[in-house]
């Protein structure tokens, strides 16, 4: 069923309502065609992209613009040096994030420097220090460093697409260069999008993943 852009804001809104991890009185919704804007203040760095998450959630947003700021509640506010603490304390005893793996934090803004074998690494490392109190923004630098050399990649995801049933697995195109792998076509839902990052992410040598996959519009 296609939706009108308030129905989509409706539904949005009742979205952000129903999640627990988020704040919804502090944040606006605008829509224009299915294209989302989330303007506002949020409490947590945390709470930003969980705002986004349920957004995406909703049928018929095709893409989503998110313009949120972190707004720290006291409870919340703490030194750069209690953060810096907290963080090495946080990546050390996380078992998915490697030892290369530091950061460094400057006004509650966080960097991640050194070097990862895989994505999954990297992305876990992000949504460690996304959760710490007292950061508002992360910055990852991150460098990928496969212990291997990328062979076959497109076959690979694809097969991986279709092994994880993925609904629109057809309509996703892969092209690779090295370890670049840039994904284009349409998907139905952002599960599939994501889906298709993460299956090319997952294969060996793989380095950098250029997502250009368009969500199918219903207007």
């Amino acid at each position: 069923m296609t939706k009108t852009d308030m129905q989509l804001k409706q539904d949005i809104e009742e979205e952000l309502r129903w999640d627990p991890k988020v704040n919804a009185a502090q944040i606006g919704v605008t829509v224009d065609k299915g294209a989302v804007s989330l303007l506002g203040t949020v409490d947590t760095y945390a709470q930003k992209w969980a705002a986004e998450d349920a957004t995406k959630r909703v049928q018929g947003v095709c893409a989503v613009a998110q313009d949120l700021t972190v707004k720290l509640l006291s409870e919340h506010k703490h030194s750069d040096t209690e953060i810096a603490i907290a963080l090495q304390s946080a990546l050390q005893w996380d078992v998915y994030v490697p030892k290369t793996v530091t950061a460094r934090v400057h006004d509650g803004a966080v960097t991640l420097e050194g070097k990862a074998t895989w994505n999954y690494q990297r992305e876990m490392a992000r949504q460690t220090v996304s959760r710490i109190a007292g950061v508002v923004a992360v910055s990852d630098i991150i460098e990928i460093s496969p212990q291997v050399s990328p062979s076959d990649v497109s076959a690979k995801v694809l097969k991986a697409l279709q092994r994880q049933a993925t609904t629109d697995s057809k309509s996703i195109h892969i092209a690779t260069t090295g370890g670049k792998v840039t994904l284009t076509g349409k998907a139905s839902s952002w599960q599939s999008i994501e889906d298709a990052a993460h299956a090319a992410w997952a294969a060996p040598g793989v380095t950098e993943v250029v997502d250009q996959v368009k969500m199918q519009m219903t207007y």
